[in-house]
């Protein structure tokens, strides 16, 4: 996992989840399905390899926001106030995903993104907006 700073109006991050992490988010967050950690099940119904839960990309976008509004972003710190997602095609485990997004809007201490998920062919797999409110203190 690293981060880059790209400019203060956007951010990225590389994820990448192995067997383990696909394994430990299965069990932290209830989600079973065998096409996150069985690659036979995942082979017999079409899949290449074993997919990334869509939980586990919002949760990575999550992180992505927070950490952008968390001394990234030159306009202050901030928290979260909306992160809404559409999964629009699947990653898989061991490649890399770049989680990203982009400044779209400012009103007084209310900040509006873009945020995405992209496979490693830069297909966007998940999109989807969020809004951080900035806190006392950010100019």
């Amino acid at each position: 996992m690293s981060a880059t700073d790209q400019q203060a109006d956007e951010y990225v991050r590389v994820e990448t989840a192995s067997l383990r992490t696909l394994v430990q988010y299965a069990g932290a967050s209830g989600d079973f399905y065998e096409m996150h950690y069985d690659i036979p099940f995942a082979l017999e119904r079409g899949h290449r390899e074993l997919a990334v839960h869509g939980l586990l990309k919002t949760a990575w976008l999550g992180r992505l926001v927070e950490e952008w509004f968390a001394g990234h972003y030159p306009g202050g710190h901030g928290r979260i106030t909306v992160l809404d997602v559409s999964y629009r095609g699947m990653d898989f485990r061991d490649e890399p995903v770049t989680c990203g997004g982009r400044v779209t809007g400012r009103d007084g201490d209310r900040v509006s993104l873009e945020v995405w998920t992209a496979s490693a062919d830069g297909t966007r797999t998940t999109i989807g907006t969020a809004e951080v409110a900035l806190t006392e203190g950010s100019a």
